[in-house]
Order: structure tokens, then sequence, then C-alpha cells
């Protein structure tokens, strides 16, 4: 189902559903610690559903933590080489003849922030924020319609379902947010995947790591959220 490829100067993973296309196509933009097996069972999954996903390896070019600093002054600035990177993406996805043209993005972690910031930006068709950091109000203004997933427990995101849903319905933006009690950070994840480094935020203040149960009913949002926005 999935192949090594490149957007660019960057290595992909892209996931083809069985069958005959054409599909909706979506790129996914990954957890802060890159293209791990992790985000390429999602990707997997997403082709699952009937999917063309292409997944770029954002924090690949050069010094990996040169590039998780670019990559992440990008996303605090709204703007950078990784938002051309992301629409580098979604251009090849739009030329595959495999695909539909209609295109979305889904984000996980970093991700979830980035693709948040796209939402109201030209050449998406729908989002996908897990547990991503919610731009200001004016950020979202002119949304494509959003579904987004976060973890009650995860205190560094603490309210952000709220302020998300509050916004986009404001707005009359095409909405489904959710908060899961029992969850922290990356709880769609089927293992921690958090480096050494990176454990004393992720266990005390995310309280990040896999939870099943909510896993799979934000897995059945998603699914029938991109039937609709997206498959139409």
């Amino acid at each position: 189902m999935g192949e090594t490829t490149s957007v660019g100067d960057l290595p992909a993973y892209r996931a083809v559903p069985e069958g005959e296309g054409p599909w909706p196509g979506l790129v996914l933009v990954h957890e802060l610690f890159g293209l791990d097996d992790e985000m390429r069972r999602h990707a997997d999954r997403l082709a699952g559903m009937g999917h063309l996903v292409l997944a770029p390896d954002l924090v690949s070019r050069g010094n990996r933590a040169l590039c998780l600093l670019r990559t992440m002054t990008a996303l605090r600035r709204g703007r950078g080489r990784t938002f051309d990177d992301i629409d580098a993406a979604r251009a090849d996805l739009a030329s595959d003849p495999r695909c539909t043209g209609s295109i979305g993005v889904i984000g996980f972690c970093m991700g979830g922030g980035f693709a948040l910031l796209l939402a109201a930006r030209p050449g998406w068709d729908v989002v996908v924020a897990n547990y991503g950091v919610v731009p200001d109000a004016e950020e979202l203004v002119g949304s494509c319609p959003v579904v987004a997933s976060y973890g009650g427990r995860d205190l560094y995101l603490r309210g952000a379902a709220r302020r998300l849903e509050t916004t986009l319905t404001a707005q009359g933006v095409a909405n489904d947010v959710r908060e899961y009690p029992a969850a922290g950070h990356a709880f769609l994840n089927a293992s921690h995947t958090a480096p050494w480094w990176a454990l004393p935020m992720s266990r005390l203040v995310m309280r990040a790591g896999p939870e099943p149960a909510s896993a799979q009913h934000a897995w059945g949002r998603i699914e029938a959220f991109l039937a609709t926005h997206l498959r139409a």
C-alpha cells in the first residue's frame, strides 16, 4: 500500500488505496519527531479509507536540529519554507492522475498546528487537526471545514478544543471538534514515540501516549468527516 517517494528534495511516503482510483488526496504533516513508522501507519490507515496520501519528511533537509528549529519558527510565524514544502506536496497530489483534485491536509501534534494555519489558505478542501496549537481567530477567517481532536489530560493544550470550536462556530465554519477526557497528547498513536530529550515534557505536561478507546472514536469521526467534506 505504501511506497517511498520524494517531494522536491525531501524524502516522503505515499500511501495508495487498493483498487482503481481516482481518490481524494491528503497531505499528512507529521509530528515534531519527523516521518516515522507511526506516521506511516497513519498514512496507511487513511489510504485504507480511500484516500491518496502523501507525507513529506519536513525535518530531513540537512542537520536535524536546525531543521526542527526552522520548522518550528515557520509554525510560529505562519510563513516560511515549511509551508512551501507542504504546498509542494499538495501540488504533487493535484498533478497525480490518481487524485480527484479534492485535497485536504491532516496533521498530528506540530502538524496539527500547521494544518489549522492552512485551513483558510487556498487549495485545501478540508483540515484534520490532531492536538494542534490553535491559531488566532483572524487566521481562521474563511476556513474550510475542520475536524479536530484533543486530549483532556494534555496540559499543554488545555482549553484548545473549546477555543477552536467556539471560533469556528462563530465564523460559520463546518466543524467537528472533540476533547477526550481520558486521553493526553498523541493519543492516536499506537506506541510512545517521544525521544529521550522530549520525555519530561511529553510525560509530565502533555501526558502523551496511546488511548485506544478515544483513538477508535476519533478515527471514526475523521473518516465520517472526510467522507462528507472531501469525497464530495
